[in-house]
């Protein structure tokens, strides 16, 4: 008996609806990618940064978090922990920076209330070597708290700074004498790249981060200057390091808008490979959702 037209399309649509509901999704129907902003700055003033002009505010920071897709970050902090917001409720770690002698009790009181997740070294601002003996009592109540220790490496933004400080050859002795904690290279050491890289490729502990490879609003800068100094340097340490578990995204905020570095992080790392350095990486170090 023959099947109704009505009939026999109404089965056609069935099968092509079933079929479409079976088939694995396409590019379009990916899940947006969540991004760890490893590295900011909450210290919010109310001015522009002089060089990106980026207003420091709390809801110009979380503007550009929604716009960006960033659903978490690390904030670092000066050694007096003044002047930055408790973003602990919006998946925020704060960073506490510590000085050429180390304050235990206020860092060991932050570290045990949860304020801080991580401690900042500021190598080159601070005229000491990373396994200077003065900083043994952080790297310590790291191992204790399970917390990593972030190090300045690279460029520095005050003069009386001084750069050798900062090379991060140095932390490779830090990571063999402390393996029980994270260590993590800001910067990825810019411009001793290489240096950080085989830091980071030769230590289990030790992490980078790619943060203000170039400063200011990427997004006006000529696009030959962000592939010379942010993409291609990105792609080759994370060729190098040959472990997409080792390198996590940063921006240095408000130094550089979010979305703009997004954007030239993603031409740097493979795409099978963003869920882990823009978000993955960062949420196992740091302990962030």
């Amino acid at each position: 008996m023959p099947i109704p037209a009505l009939r026999l399309a109404a089965v056609i649509l069935c099968v092509h609806a079933l079929a479409c509901a079976a088939a694995p999704a396409g590019p379009d129907a990916e899940e947006p990618l969540r991004i760890i902003d490893a590295h900011t700055h909450t210290d919010f003033t109310g001015e522009s940064e002089r060089t990106s002009r980026v207003p420091m505010t709390e809801e110009q920071y979380f503007k550009e978090w929604q716009a960006a897709g960033v659903t978490g970050a690390v904030a670092h902090s000066r050694e007096d922990g003044k002047g930055y917001a408790d973003l602990r409720s919006r998946n925020v770690v704060t960073c506490a920076g510590v000085g050429p002698k180390v304050d235990v009790a206020r860092l060991e009181a932050g570290l045990k209330s949860g304020r801080y997740g991580c401690i900042k070294v500021y190598l080159g601002y601070v005229h000491q070597w990373a396994y200077d003996k003065d900083y043994e009592p952080a790297y310590r109540l790291a191992e204790k708290y399970k917390v990593p220790v972030v190090f300045h490496t690279d460029d520095t933004y005050a003069t009386k700074a001084k750069l050798k400080y900062a090379d991060p050859l140095t932390i490779d002795e830090v990571a063999v004498d402390h393996p029980n904690v994270d260590f993590v290279i800001a910067h990825c050491g810019n411009p001793w790249i290489e240096s950080a890289a085989e830091v980071a490729y030769k230590n289990p502990n030790v992490y980078l981060d790619g943060s203000a490879l170039l400063v200011g609003d990427l997004s006006r800068s000529p696009q030959e200057k962000v592939d010379t100094y942010v993409v291609k340097p990105i792609a080759w340490i994370f060729g190098y390091l040959e472990d997409p578990s080792k390198l996590m995204f940063g921006t240095d905020w408000p130094l550089t808008p979010i979305q703009p570095y997004v954007d030239a992080f993603k031409r740097a790392i493979p795409r099978e490979h963003w869920k882990a350095v823009f978000h993955d990486n960062a949420a196992r170090v740091f302990k962030l959702r």
